[in-house]
């Protein structure tokens, strides 16, 4: 079996955060750590364990990571929206009812899921209310925790949820597989 893959900004965007905040000792000891080499800009999908062992090894040397991966994550979401949803799509949500909105974005996410969540399994729990979740979540693979810790999923989630659904977005991750649980679960509502 092929191991999983996840799209490179995992990891780009976070090397990005990592450099314009003038961390360069800390990116280089970080990608070090997780013996993975920093990709190019132009990478395809990354495997997944090394985008799981930069996270990984950012958490264990940084007590700042936390924030730096949730810019990692905004950035992200920055990325999509200007890289990979076409703006007459965009248009489209915005002017949508933010329940419909949701919907239809939901599914978008949900039809590309193997972009972020590699060989976990995403998964539409509800609509209303909005939760979703990544069974077997690659990316804190045999990390333990007492609270959860997809900050970056979280968000990529709040950056494309409030641009194209609803501005005062929340969300909250209640499961974590690095707590124990069996899925990582995010609610998303209107705020």
């Amino acid at each position: 079996m092929e191991a999983g893959r996840i799209g490179p900004n995992a990891i780009l965007q976070l090397v990005d955060v990592l450099e314009r905040r003038g961390e360069f000792d800390l990116c280089r000891s970080v990608l070090e750590e997780a013996r993975v080499a920093r990709p190019p800009r132009d990478a395809g999908m990354l495997p997944e364990a090394d985008c799981a062992a930069v996270h990984q090894a950012l958490r264990r040397m940084s007590p700042a990571a936390e924030g730096l991966l949730e810019e990692a994550g905004l950035a992200t979401g920055d990325y999509i929206l200007a890289h990979r949803i076409p703006r007459l799509a965009q248009g489209v949500l915005r002017v949508l009812p933010g329940a419909l909105a949701a919907r239809v974005l939901t599914k978008a996410i949900a039809q590309h899921s193997w972009t972020f969540a590699g060989t976990g399994e995403f998964r539409v729990e509800s609509f209303r209310p909005l939760v979703v979740s990544v069974a077997r979540n690659p990316l804190v693979a045999g990390w333990g925790a007492e609270t959860p810790q997809c900050i970056w999923h979280a968000a990529v989630f709040r950056r494309l949820y409030g641009r194209l659904v609803w501005p005062s977005v929340t969300v909250k991750e209640t499961a974590c597989c690095a707590c124990g649980d069996a899925v990582c679960r995010f609610e998303i509502s209107s705020g």
